[in-house]
């Protein structure tokens, strides 16, 4: 489950993970978020990505090459979707027939999406489409507030140096909080991002509105706490106030 933490709390991330693309054709996918778009008021977004693992992707049976190109037109064929009165699509991996295509958003620009990433193209695909954000993820593993904070300017210096305004492309962070309550074990220097006690995951938090990141989702996907939902509303109240 996801609690979506953020100064506007007008949009709401269904799902519980960052949506493959692939796993869909941009008809059905486009169609099934404007459909939660309509039943939501038009507060839906769209958290996307390519995905990595070629074991899920032979399982599925969806070829591993050329994920780019095929992104590339899914993502082009999906706004068409949900922004023509009357789509047509003739691409390399992805046809549409001229058709009527319902329901539509509510969302007149069509829905938000998120894009997550990061290998050395998402941020040109984030750009060239004019996408709304980066979905970045702070876990175990992935680096420190300080990679994070290069690679949102290098997001910001992309757009700039193809003339897009670099304040449209924003950064979303996916985490994971791991509270520690035991001090005793935690070593601050080899500490992973929102890994610690309430105060150290607080100043992560904190440092990451500092370097640039608009908004932060916690997932409880994997702490013990992921099928208590009254226990992840409240753990996520006592976060949401570092994000002040």
């Amino acid at each position: 489950m996801l609690a979506y933490v953020a100064a506007n709390t007008s949009k709401v991330l269904l799902g519980t993970s960052i949506v493959n693309m692939f796993y869909y054709t941009p008809i059905i996918l486009a169609k099934s978020y404007a459909t939660l778009d309509v039943l939501s008021q038009g507060r839906v977004i769209g958290d996307l990505g390519l995905g990595w693992s070629k074991d899920e992707y032979q399982a599925s049976n969806i070829p591993f090459v050329n994920r780019g190109e095929r992104a590339d037109e899914f993502l082009q064929a999906m706004k068409k979707i949900w922004t023509d009165d009357v789509v047509e699509f003739k691409g390399k991996y992805y046809n549409i027939p001229a058709s009527k295509v319902e329901p539509k958003p509510i969302q007149k620009a069509g829905i938000p999406v998120y894009l997550g990433g990061f290998t050395s193209s998402t941020f040109p695909r984030i750009i060239r489409h004019d996408l709304n954000d980066w979905l970045s993820v702070a876990q175990f593993g992935t680096g420190s507030l300080k990679d994070f904070e290069n690679s949102i300017k290098s997001l910001k210096e992309q757009a700039s140096r193809v003339n897009k305004n670099p304040d449209n492309f924003r950064t979303i962070m996916l985490t994971y909080p791991k509270v520690i309550a035991d001090q005793s074990s935690n070593n601050d220097k080899n500490r992973y991002p929102l890994t610690g006690t309430f105060d150290q995951i607080g100043e992560d938090i904190r440092g990451m509105k500092e370097i640039g990141v608009d908004h932060i989702i916690f997932d409880y996907m994997f702490a013990p706490i992921g099928s208590n939902v009254d226990e992840m509303i409240d753990m996520s109240k006592e976060l949401s106030k570092y994000a002040r």
